[in-house]
């Protein structure tokens, strides 16, 4: 979700003790939406303007910045550097934040300065002014063709953004409210009323109002009966105190491991389906809330390349192989081309050069007879050896191409494997790993001199049996070999039945594990496989002795002699009970 203005008031009223009467030190800008002010104490100020995350709040995070700083901040470096927080404001319950800053200029004479935070989704902003309030840049430029009624460009005066014509939330009166109430279209849903109706009120915060009051978030007006009338009101009247006291507590909700929502005010119209966390500050909520989903984001979008990479490389050798197969098929014809040498060498007294064909006697068949196709350009001795060299020509390519097609359909389900690794990915270290893999493997180029660094791989993943017994399951092929390999020799391996998935041991320490250790090891092997949304799968298991790895194979391929088999059926909440979570 997008800072809203309520949000944006208990951000203020946190910032402003800890930035006023501070020194700016550096300014960066690390992105083309993001400016970072560097102050005194070691205080980091991040102004986003972009139009998904628009926001101001301190950060812990450090970002790499270009090598050649923008001109945007090339100029607030200029004005701001050196320069003091006088003042941190935020104009009504706008989604707007004025910087105000106290400046000594070339002749030191001091001087005013103002960064306006515009946070208004696609419309946000970054804008510098001069102490008569004119504009001295923005980070988006606005001239009179995009918007006549409200430009920003340098020179100008800098404007406020238009009025809406709605009441602010945090002024509404009882009577104004039920007037509203009265005159809203019955139909009209209670969370869209608010909207229409009241400004600072973002869809999350309409929608607990109204799931507080009627225990839905789609209740429409035409439900409430008098009663219900007054605790929508006593809701709003609530929420009102807790602005005007800036009683606020930084809560985000987070659904199966992804940031999802946050807010200045409990949220409980999710019950149990998210989970909550309460912060210290908005700042350390809004930097561990951004950098998560930024994260994943970069996560997503590496995820995305190397699906290509892989799938791409699957697909040309699927049709490789399907051409290898029909060149293979028209081999296993080859026996009629030693037959055509041989007749023709048996009939060279009747031939002639010239001929385009001859008709033979075929002895092998009962003296039936067989006409043979000729190059009229060649002798008959010159025929005969054609012949018999397409014939040596085809049963030399069955064996090559009997080779290749092994190699090809080898190869196919190695990349197969890749792409459940990447399916199963959940750090950006996953998805490192398998890029050197997919490198290592040569599916994959080098960029250039790429620098190789320190290798730090993902740790398996690690569970615990309801008896007790540690469970090891690979992220990708690399550490399923390593995990097989560095076993105990008496620990059990599992692995789904010619499906794609991890290697998993089971760690017995020796001893022979329970029958419901088994099985629960045996459906995180399920789990993590492409038999993940499957019933009923089949998964060996034997010890890790019995499992070994053909010399040149891919990594992750093995085999082993003998086994035992379990169906069991995949269950995530047995996944996250026996990860601890």
């Amino acid at each position: 979700m997008a800072l809203d203005a309520i949000c944006l008031q208990a951000v203020t009223q946190e910032l402003r003790p800890q930035l006023l009467g501070l020194r700016i030190d550096k300014v960066q800008q690390p992105a083309r939406d993001q400016v970072i002010l560097l102050l005194r104490g070691g205080l980091r100020l991040l102004l986003n303007a972009g139009a998904n995350n628009p926001r101001i709040h301190l950060t812990a995070q450090l970002r790499d910045n270009p090598a050649e700083p923008p001109m945007f901040c090339m100029l607030l470096r200029k004005h701001l550097v050196g320069a003091r927080v006088a003042a941190l404001t935020q104009p009504g319950l706008e989604r707007l934040l004025e910087l105000e800053l106290d400046v000594t200029d070339d002749f030191g004479q001091p001087g005013k300065r103002t960064l306006v935070l515009e946070a208004m989704g696609r419309h946000s902003n970054l804008i510098l002014l001069d102490e008569d309030r004119r504009v001295i840049e923005c980070l988006r430029r606005v001239d009179p063709e995009m918007s006549a009624e409200r430009p920003v460009l340098p020179g100008l005066f800098y404007q406020y953004p238009p009025a809406h014509g709605k009441t602010y939330l945090s002024d509404a009166t009882e009577d104004h409210f039920f007037d509203q109430l009265a005159a809203a279209n019955p139909e009209r849903q209670m969370d869209a009323f608010l909207l229409d109706c009241f400004f600072g009120v973002s869809p999350l915060m309409a929608r607990e109002l109204t799931f507080r009051t009627t225990r839905e978030t789609d209740s429409r007006i035409f439900s409430l009966d008098e009663a219900g009338k007054r605790r929508f009101w006593q809701e709003i009247a609530e929420l009102q105190a807790a602005i005007k006291e800036n009683s606020f507590t930084p809560i985000s909700l987070w659904r199966d491991g992804k940031p999802m929502e946050f807010s200045c005010v409990p949220i409980v119209q999710y019950g149990e389906l998210v989970e909550s966390r309460t912060y210290p500050s908005f700042s350390a909520l809004m930097d561990d809330f951004y950098e998560s989903r930024e994260r994943q984001e970069r996560i997503r979008q590496r995820g995305a390349d190397l699906i290509r990479t892989a799938s791409g490389a699957r697909d040309r050798l699927r049709r490789k192989l399907a051409m290898q197969e029909k060149d293979y098929a028209a081999t296993q014809d080859r026996d009629v081309l030693r037959l055509s040498g041989e007749l023709i060498t048996a009939n060279l007294y009747r031939m002639e050069r010239g001929q385009s064909k001859v008709t033979c006697e075929n002895y092998y068949d009962e003296n039936r007879e067989l006409t043979i196709v000729l190059d009229p350009l060649l002798t008959p001795q010159e025929n005969a050896a054609k012949y018999f060299k397409r014939y040596a020509k085809a049963k030399t390519a069955e064996k090559y191409l009997k080779e290749q097609m092994e190699i090809a359909r080898r190869d196919a389900a190695y990349l197969e494997s890749v792409l459940e690794e990447i399916a199963e990915a959940e750090t950006e270290q996953d998805f490192n790993d398998i890029r050197s893999e997919l490198k290592d493997a040569g599916f994959l180029r080098q960029k250039g001199r790429e620098k190789k660094g320190l290798q730090r791989p993902a740790k398996p993943r690690e569970f615990c049996t309801t008896a007790g017994l540690k469970v090891l399951v690979g992220r990708n092929n690399r550490q399923n070999d390593k995990l097989t390999r560095d076993a105990d020799h008496r620990d059990v391996w599992f692995h789904t039945q010619k499906i794609h998935g991890s290697h998993v041991i089971l760690c017995t320490g020796g001893k022979e594990p329970d029958r419901d250790s088994i099985v629960e090891a045996a459906k995180l092997a399920a789990w993590y496989s492409q038999a993940r949304e499957s019933g009923n799968v089949p998964v060996d298991f034997t010890q890790v002795k019995n499992v070994k790895k053909p010399a040149g194979a891919r990594p992750g391929m093995v085999i082993y002699s003998t086994c035992e088999t379990v169906n069991v059926t995949p269950e995530e909440e047995m996944v996250k009970r026996l990860a601890g979570k």
